[in-house]
């Protein structure tokens, strides 16, 4: 795996600069145009469902590995 890249992102109006590894960059902005919403639109509603013990980065790793742990069991 890469080292992480950081990303700007805009939740609620605001700005946040968010450091992923470029392969959860990939299917991060994959769900986003699956769901066919805007990448900030769901880091935004992942942020506000991960509680305050959890920061945001690793919140968008844990949905991505549910996100396809869940189509895998589907299969």
């Amino acid at each position: 795996m890469a080292r992480p890249e950081k990303h700007s992102l805009t939740l609620a109006g605001h700005r946040t600069s968010v450091s992923l590894e470029p392969e959860f960059w990939r299917a991060f902005r994959k769900i986003a145009e699956e769901k066919d919403i805007p990448i900030n639109a769901l880091a935004a509603a992942i942020d506000a469902d991960r509680g305050v013990e959890r920061g945001l980065a690793s919140a968008i790793r844990v949905f991505v590995l549910g996100y396809y742990m869940k189509l895998a069991s589907k299969a």
